[in-house]
């Protein structure tokens, strides 16, 4: 059981194994070690050189032989405290190289072409890289939505994640969405979220899939399939953006 608790925290097998001998013969030569994991000398030299980079393990020289020990266990939550830490940093420094290189992508798209642009997304993965892309836009965003969908469909992308990400972007939302309990919840949230919500009544309107309507693009989204499309047509997203003007003026009505 703790061999494969290990593994889930990012160890090896073998790493497991030669970690816990090391906890329980205290400090040892390498020879001892491998022989009680029944590992190989050359890769539990291997092993013992990443844990103890890992800073999980000691060694100490006694009669011109070295002897390696494992440290508090409790170690292993600042090793994992400072693989986090390392991991922020490079995803950031990756997201600046991309934020610099983004112009440069862009321009080498066709300018001339009229054709409407088409990205299809699924799983849970994908469907959050498209919602990542509405938090792209420079106006505001019409919704059609079933709240209480989207928080069952993506629980740990909203309403926390998309919200927070999205006041910082300062993108104001405008949504028409079932009056089901969830709605109703965040609808009280419309201030402080930068979001004006219209409530329909969800016996004679209810409905899953959602649709943002922003900039000269259409995302469609089915929750119960998980799956996404983009559709980047400014005839197309022009054409909504007129019937959401529509559906907006008889939503208040219901309100």
């Amino acid at each position: 059981m703790i061999i494969e608790k290990l593994k889930k925290a990012g160890f090896s097998e073998k790493e497991a194994l030669v970690y816990t001998h090391l906890i329980r013969l205290n400090a040892q030569p390498a020879s001892v070690i491998a022989e009680k994991a029944d590992i190989n000398r050359t890769t539990t030299y291997d092993i013992i050189e990443t844990l103890t980079k890992r800073g999980l393990i000691s060694s100490i020289k006694k009669d011109g032989i070295t002897y390696f020990k494992a440290l508090d266990p409790k170690e292993l939550l600042n090793y994992l405290e400072r693989e986090k830490v390392e991991h922020t940093k490079k995803i950031e420094k990756q997201q600046k190289e991309i934020e610099e290189l983004l112009p440069a992508l862009i321009s080498l798209e066709n300018p001339e072409s009229t054709k409407p642009k088409v990205t299809f997304y699924e799983g849970e993965k994908g469907m959050r890289q498209a919602y990542e892309d509405t938090l792209t836009s420079k106006e505001t965003i019409l919704a059609y939505a079933n709240v209480e969908d989207m928080h069952k469909g993506l629980p740990n992308f909203f309403p926390e994640y998309y919200q927070r990400r999205g006041v910082e972007k300062k993108i104001h939302i405008k949504c028409i969405a079932p009056n089901n309990k969830t709605s109703i919840e965040r609808h009280k949230q419309d201030k402080k979220e930068n979001r004006e919500m219209v409530l329909i009544p969800e016996s004679e309107y209810d409905f899953s899939p959602e649709i943002n309507i922003y900039e000269d693009k259409v995302l469609f989204a089915s929750w119960r399939e998980k799956m996404a499309i983009i559709i980047k047509s400014k005839e197309i997203a022009d054409f909504h953006k007129k019937m959401y003007k529509l559906a907006w003026k008889a939503a208040k009505k219901e309100d």
